[in-house]
């Protein structure tokens, strides 16, 4: 008895031994498997450029690297072209601009054209301002001087100023219910009826009706710029429903709001799924 014991402790043991050795071969396995991605990745997007902290703190750099390339960007179903969209628009939202070349050339690379590369700043300019705005622009455009794409671009415009009002509420109206649209007008106070008007006219008349990008992607973009920009959970919620009825479903923003968390930190994007987890039960797709 003692002997089978001994013998089935040492199998036992053995099997522990073997088993915590696999683990340790599959961890391995997964983080080369990571930091081989972070490179093909990082090669496709940026060719031979490397980051400039590698000279001066190389660990710090692939620390960042790979958890942006190697694990973020390995997650979800958007793609290459989306998620630089959606870098571009952290970064605009966040005026960390000192990034944005290197993204706007990486978007370029990921098959964005200029258009969609232009109407992405564009769609952030209702919900960060127009100078961050600009600032975005300014270094866009030295890009595409560098890259000979020729500017201005071709006008994506499809209202008037006789249509902006009437476009703008229907395309509202679209995504958030044309009666609510209507009720929003009908119950705002005098003295704040023009800021339901810049709504229309602006925001979606001048904006959301243009060309050059979907209502999904121009959503997806808003709710990332809204949740880039913190203090605004009642808007990301609000567009966490625009999203729903324009077609985006919840894995997808998770995926969204993901894809932005290197450049704007755990808080503001734990903030964002909270959000979402609000409008859609945590466990629903």
């Amino acid at each position: 008895m003692k002997n089978f014991i001994s013998m089935f402790l040492m199998t036992s043991l053995l099997l522990g031994g073997i088993t915590f050795t696999i683990g340790k071969m599959s961890v391995c396995a997964a983080s080369k498997n990571r930091i081989e991605t972070a490179q093909q990745k990082q090669a496709h997007l940026f060719g031979s450029a490397k980051n400039k902290l590698a000279a001066t703190d190389p660990d710090f750099a692939q620390t960042m690297d790979n958890f942006i390339y190697g694990d973020v960007y390995s997650r979800g179903k958007l793609t290459d072209k989306q998620r630089e969209l959606l870098t571009i628009t952290a970064l605009t939202a966040s005026q960390t601009l000192d990034s944005l070349p290197a993204q706007v050339q990486a978007a370029l690379e990921a098959g964005a054209t200029p258009v969609e590369i232009k109407e992405t700043l564009y769609q952030c300019a209702p919900y960060v301002g127009f100078p961050k705005t600009v600032g975005a622009l300014e270094i866009t455009n030295k890009v595409f001087k560098k890259q000979g794409i020729k500017m201005p671009l071709a006008n994506q415009s499809t209202v008037t100023e006789a249509t902006r009002f009437d476009d703008g509420f229907k395309v509202q109206g679209e995504i958030f219910g044309t009666e609510h649209i209507a009720a929003m007008h009908k119950n705002s106070p005098a003295n704040q009826k023009h800021i339901a008007n810049y709504l229309s006219e602006f925001c979606f008349g001048d904006t959301y009706t243009r060309n050059g990008l979907d209502l999904q992607m121009r959503e997806l973009i808003t709710l990332c710029a809204i949740s880039t920009i913190g203090g605004a959970e009642p808007q990301v919620k609000a567009h966490v429903q625009a999203n729903l009825n324009v077609g985006n479903d919840k894995e997808l923003m998770l995926d969204a709001v993901t894809q932005c968390l290197p450049y704007i930190g755990f808080p503001r994007t734990l903030n964002a799924i909270a959000c979402i987890n609000q409008i859609i039960p945590a466990n629903a797709c």
